[in-house]
């Protein structure tokens, strides 16, 4: 005996197609579970978005210009549409840069745009950062995604740096030759460093080469996958938002993925790629063919590196010359010096996370975000950072505030020394002060009102300003972290013991039935 199934019409290819590859991989579950996940909207959380659309035109035009580069040292006669250098001798690697320039249909273009898109990558990826630190989103459960960003800043800062020194102009060839004193100052084991990343002695035959396969393919690898991870983190984890009525540690309040935040963030995606195309259009950056090709005879005047890479400039610039004599070798304290100190100041970014939850006893789960005037401490110390930052930035070009502002370049040099240990205190101290004022601020509007600018005359003759009692919103929104603040670590139960919010990013019981 056998069953018959009747159906009253056929199904169409698509959902044949659809079925079978639900049944293999499970796609309408998980579509129904992520799909509708909830975003929270405001305008810093654009900063990561473009981070990520940054990273995709980088790929992109990364992926056209290895078509037509050859990351070859051997020495070859110049012949092509750059007229002024016809005839130089120069590597194969400058020469086909020059080719991508002036003879690769679009090649300018492209190369303008990778380069824009390096930079905007990584300012974005510092803001970033940065708006993670005053908001205390880095706090548990986000500790590790804290490490993947940071992670991600430090390989983007090398693989800018292999980037821009793979033409051989003369500016990169610069930039590797204090690469090469950087790796000398190292006691005891820094020549053997030297010979081995450059292939003997600087500049070598094979430095471009092995730039080309760090920057191509390892680097741009170990980031696309902590990339793709720390995205899977952002969904593991829910977004955090900030705290207003109806937000709760518990709750995620915004627009779900599918129809609405995947709209937004297409939009999103072409408009970051179609500014930083407009930018690369109408704004040079890095014209090797004005430089010239590398010689280890020649430097070129007035050179810098890429903005995130100043500091470390500005650090032995400032540094003065110091050589001590230990055991029979010379150290040299001037480039020495700031070696250790270049990462200590990216360590400190990177450990932040944990030292904040020793210091502070901190254990909970967060995912409601500070205003930054209610941690003072934590806001001070990002500012002072970002003081330090800024100062070591203007002491690696040194040399052109001298010249662009007819000082001597060590009136300069000696500011920039004395302000690295004074600007910092002085900004931590005053923006505590600050943060302190502004929440004394919020509570005088929590218990008088806004002012409204209506003067009244008592009966005995004093004179006083009427002042409007603040909103329900308002009063959520200045009062909130207080209320948290005095919260027992017992009223919010580990996200594994109770999960709050389902898969969509909506409350537990308020999601859509699962099959």
């Amino acid at each position: 005996m056998t069953d018959t199934v009747t159906t009253s019409g056929k199904t169409s290819s698509g959902e044949r197609l659809a079925d079978w590859f639900d049944g293999r991989l499970g796609l309408h579950t998980l579509g129904r579970r992520y799909l509708r996940k909830v975003f929270p909207d405001h305008w810093s959380f654009l900063l990561g978005e473009i981070c990520l659309y940054s990273f995709v035109v980088l790929v992109l035009t990364g992926v056209y210009l290895t078509l037509f580069f050859h990351p070859s040292m051997n020495e070859v006669t110049y012949h092509g549409g750059y007229v002024p250098l016809n005839g130089i001798r120069m590597s194969e690697a400058y020469a086909s840069t020059l080719d991508i320039s002036f003879d690769v249909r679009g090649g300018l273009l492209i190369r303008q745009i990778h380069h824009w898109a390096a930079l905007i990558f990584l300012a974005a990826m510092l803001t970033h950062m940065m708006r993670h630190f005053f908001t205390g989103s880095f706090r548990k459960p986000r500790e590790v995604n804290w490490v993947f960003g940071w992670t991600l800043l430090l390989l983007g800062m090398f693989e800018g740096l292999f980037g821009y020194s793979l033409p051989d102009d003369l500016l990169s060839g610069t930039g590797l030759r204090f690469v090469d004193g950087v790796l000398l100052s190292v006691p005891v084991v820094g020549t053997y460093l030297s010979f081995f990343l450059f292939g003997g002695e600087f500049p070598g035959h094979d430095i471009v080469s092995r730039f080309y396969s760090l920057h191509v393919l390892l680097i741009p690898g170990i980031m696309a996958a902590l990339v793709v991870a720390h995205l899977i983190l952002v969904v593991y984890h829910k977004h955090t938002q900030f705290g207003g009525p109806g937000k709760t540690e518990r709750n995620v309040v915004g627009t779900p993925f599918l129809p609405v935040y995947l709209a937004k963030a297409g939009g999103f995606l072409f408009l970051v790629s179609g500014v930083i195309t407009l930018v690369a259009a109408v704004a040079t950056v890095n014209p090797v063919w004005a430089y010239g090709p590398y010689r280890a005879d020649q430097v070129s005047t007035g050179a810098q590196p890429d903005w995130y890479l100043g500091f470390a400039e500005g650090l032995v610039r400032v540094m003065p010359g110091w050589e001590i004599d230990v055991a029979g070798h010379t150290l040299v304290l001037g480039v020495l010096i700031p070696v250790v100190v270049f990462p200590l100041l990216l360590v400190a970014i990177g450990v932040y996370p944990f030292v904040e939850a020793r210091f502070t006893g901190d254990r909970r789960e967060h995912h409601l975000l500070d205003r930054p005037r209610n941690r003072p401490v934590r806001t001070a110390i990002g500012a002072a950072w970002i003081s330090v930052y800024l100062i070591l930035l203007a002491g690696g070009g040194n040399d052109i505030v001298a010249t662009r502002l007819h000082l001597s370049i060590n009136s300069v040099t000696w500011a920039v020394r004395v302000s690295l240990f004074v600007v910092p205190v002085l900004v931590f101290t005053v923006t505590r002060r600050l943060c302190l004022g502004l929440r004394q601020r919020d509570r005088e509007l929590v218990a008088h009102g806004r002012a409204t600018g209506v003067i009244t005359r008592l009966p005995h003759g004093e004179y006083v300003e009427a002042h409007r009692p603040l909103g329900p919103a308002e009063l959520h929104t200045l009062t909130e972290h207080e209320h948290r603040d005095r919260s027992d670590h017992r009223d919010l139960q580990p996200a594994d013991a109770q999960p709050a919010v389902g898969g969509s990013g909506v409350p537990a019981g308020q999601e859509d039935p699962q099959p």
